[in-house]
């Protein structure tokens, strides 16, 4: 018999902590790994991964998998990006607890914040639970390409305990309060790995109502903190998440400060340039710290890129949507629409046209203004498209260099590849132009590469490419300021993700760790084009992008990717509560 399942040979090991790169073979026994080296025994298969780079399988942290997850077993698009941890239930939405009589209103708190069709979740959900606990014994049935571990969602835990009265401004009695507190506490004992809440007016159901936590007190969050303390203390691991707009009258970074202070937890928040914001970003950073500096643990989620919009005239948003002609075919089949779109009458009535804001949502409306007429901030995405563009790549400068008008320039480049071109419109983390502002941020211990939102905003976006986004971006190709080491890049995306979480049985490549495991090309990699597809249950629409260059992801010790195709493996599970390396426990 060989003495090992799987042996990677002679690759450029990137080990996860930060340290150098070295050159060295990966033995892998029993999904875990066994040897780290110069390695002179024989495995059942082996690699060849001489000039590739080997790096820890990737922990994403922000995601929106929660549905998804219960009929899914690749787990795409994560899956397809190197990762082999998802950790979702972020932003305070998801699916259990749930009563029978919330189901609906549960995907439609989903649908509104996060842009998942309703209608593939209401077809893909089984509902086999109804506790909180019960939902992660659903999450265990089912194997996957990747393990997956969940918050506790405030949405669903305030509509279960409040039922009917879950109105936007809802005011919980003590009573709720102990209640919900029961529910997230049993949520971490049974093995979620915190909890979620969203503050900001970004984020409505379908029927344009705040989502729950918005209005929550400082009391209600902090006894919750509480909850999960307490659930910490009996063996799990627990962290409290959030998305919030930080106005500076809620005082959020004290309330936080207080919280993990007093629970002993780790609390974490989306930092972002947010239209939605009060506080600018470096002024949220400064915040934090001076809480951290007196005792508190407050980690910022940063993002890689600049969070935007994908457009283009089928299943999305695009700057001509509030044209009176374009919705006058709005509900049309997409292949009548294309050929309206494609008849030069049309066009010109089209473009004749001045938008009607009536229908607009008004508390967002600078957004939608920013869609239909900013094409200063709206990007062509050419076949090699940088997705730090500068003022050359805008939609006003390609039009007056091809001697066109702005708004025909960008019909036109919709209209390309039969109808199927592409704007970005990056609407956060974009404010100077630029991306120089997240590179002092990648360097810093208080701060985390997430808000990839995979699963999600199917319909606009797909950052769940973020972790090629880094290697291709940041590592490889940056024209525009300082690049990152690819040590630090690997070590941000694996160990300090996985550390957050609690999960330290992943994110480096040592004896006795998970075999959890990518090797990557570094010359070829490469982002691909987006593309709609339509092939959620019930047809529902998603964005989705791969990329070239990752040769091969390993789950557990098993191949689940070889050259960006699925084998078909699902060595991925349920993770519950906190995990600690086989080598340490061995110490033990």
């Amino acid at each position: 018999m060989p003495q090992f399942d799987l042996i990677i040979r002679g690759g450029t090991i990137v080990d996860g902590t930060g340290e150098a790169r070295y050159t060295g073979d990966v033995a892998v026994k029993d999904g875990l790994i066994a040897q780290v080296g110069k390695i002179t025994g024989d495995a059942a298969r082996e690699i060849d991964a001489r000039g590739k780079v080997v790096a820890p399988g990737f922990v994403d942290i922000h995601t929106h998998y929660d549905g998804q997850a219960t009929w899914d077993q690749e787990m795409a698009p994560s899956s397809w990006h190197g990762v082999t941890t998802v950790v979702m239930g972020n932003c305070g939405v998801g699916f259990a607890p749930a009563k029978p009589d919330r189901h609906e209103w549960l995907i439609s708190l989903m649908e509104g914040v996060e842009d998942i069709p309703g209608t593939a979740l209401a077809e893909g959900i089984t509902w086999d639970w109804e506790t909180f606990p019960e939902y992660l014994d659903a999450l265990e049935k089912l194997p996957r390409t990747v393990d997956v571990g969940t918050h506790v969602p405030h949405g669903a835990v305030r509509a279960y305990v409040l039922g009917d009265r879950e109105q936007p401004g809802a005011v919980p009695t003590q009573e709720d309060i102990e209640a919900m507190s029961d529910i997230v506490e049993e949520g971490v004992r049974a093995g979620a790995l915190g909890f979620s809440t969203s503050r900001t007016v970004l984020h409505k159901s379908v029927d344009g109502e705040l989502v729950p936590g918005t209005t929550a007190t400082a009391e209600e969050l902090v006894a919750i903190g509480h909850a999960m303390g307490r659930g910490q203390a009996a063996g799990g691991h627990a962290v409290f998440e959030m998305a919030s707009d930080l106005r500076r009258e809620w005082n959020e970074f004290e309330w936080m400060g207080k919280l993990s202070r007093e629970a002993g937890v780790p609390v974490t928040f989306a930092a972002l340039q947010s239209i939605a914001k009060e506080m600018p970003l470096d002024e949220q950073i400064e915040t934090m710290r001076a809480e951290n500096d007196n005792g508190a643990n407050i980690v910022a989620q940063i993002a890689l890129r600049g969070n935007g919009i994908v457009m283009a005239w089928q299943g999305t948003v695009h700057p001509f949507v509030y044209r009176p002609s374009w919705q006058a075919i709005a509900e049309l089949p997409w292949a009548e629409q294309k050929a309206k779109l494609l008849d030069p009458a049309f066009k010109k009535q089209l473009l004749s046209e001045a938008n009607d804001y009536s229908e607009a949502p008004q508390d967002i409306i600078e957004v939608v203004m920013v869609v239909t007429q900013g094409w200063a901030l709206q990007y062509e995405m050419d076949p090699d498209f940088d997705y730090e563009p500068d003022a050359s790549a805008s939609i006003n400068a390609r039009a007056e260099a091809a001697g066109m008008d702005s708004q025909e320039y960008a019909y036109e480049l919709l209209c390309r590849e039969d109808a199927t071109g592409f704007i970005y419109l990056p609407i956060l983390n974009y404010a100077d132009g630029n991306l120089d502002f997240l590179h002092p941020l990648q360097h810093a211990d208080d701060t985390v590469n997430s808000l990839s939102d995979g699963g999600a905003h199917c319909g606009t976006i797909c950052d769940a490419a973020s972790p090629t986004f880094m290697l291709e971006h940041w590592v490889k190709s940056r024209k525009r300021g300082d690049r990152i080491s690819l040590e630090n890049a690997i070590r941000r995306q694996c160990r300090d993700t996985a550390m957050l979480y609690g999960l330290e049985d992943r994110g480096i490549i040592a004896p006795g760790y998970l075999a959890d495991i990518n090797v990557i090309d570094m010359e070829r990699l490469k982002l691909g084009r987006p593309w709609l597809a339509f092939d959620l249950p019930a047809g529902g629409k998603r964005l989705l992008q791969k990329a070239e260059g990752y040769v091969a992801t390993i789950k557990s010790g098993v191949v689940t990717f070889e050259d960006g195709t699925w084998t078909g493996a699902t060595p991925g599970g349920l993770v519950r509560g906190p995990q600690r390396a086989a080598l340490a426990e061995a110490a033990e």
